[in-house]
């Protein structure tokens, strides 16, 4: 019913998200970069009949704290954006992720090149290899979560909230 998307880009996902979400649903998607911002804005005018989508601006950072002020929470999440950021927004994630909510995290395998030696990765790519090892390892190792990464196109995460930590 509720949906969170960090990456919003030109608004692609969010639409199609809507079109096969129930009536009921809303989606909140957030992006920063001032180029995508404006291009998703004229597309979801044009597109989001019934004002299904809010479309946040800023840093997921920022924007992820101000939605936990708001103690709101989301049954679905989809991580598509900055992927070195991802291991930063995910306490606040999952602190807005309902029990029982899916966590999508999208292009965690980096064309296949995540599970290399770190000295296989060319130089200017070994930050984001790391802190998408770190992401995935503390996925893997979280009591409260139960995930499985599977290899199609870039790699996708998808994590459940258990019910309970002890489930």
């Amino acid at each position: 019913k509720e949906v969170l998307e960090i990456g919003t880009a030109v608004g692609f996902s969010a639409l199609c998200m809507r079109e096969y979400l129930p009536k009921s649903s809303h989606i909140t998607t957030i992006e920063k970069v001032e180029m995508r911002l404006k291009e998703a804005g004229k597309n979801l005018e044009r597109l989001d009949e019934d004002d299904r989508i809010t479309l946040l601006e800023g840093d997921a950072i920022e924007v992820l704290k101000e939605l936990l002020i708001k103690e709101k929470s989301y049954d679905f999440i989809f991580m598509d954006a900055a992927k070195g950021q991802y291991v930063h927004w995910l306490p606040d994630a999952l602190r807005l992720l309902a029990p029982g909510g899916l966590l999508m995290s999208d292009n965690v395998l980096q064309d296949g090149t995540i599970v290399e030696s770190r000295y296989a990765v060319e130089r200017r790519d070994r930050t984001i290899h790391v802190r998408m090892r770190e992401y995935l390892y503390t996925l893997k190792h979280m009591k409260n979560l139960e995930t499985a990464i599977l290899p199609i196109g870039d790699g996708v995460a998808l994590s459940v909230r258990k019910e309970r930590e002890d489930s």
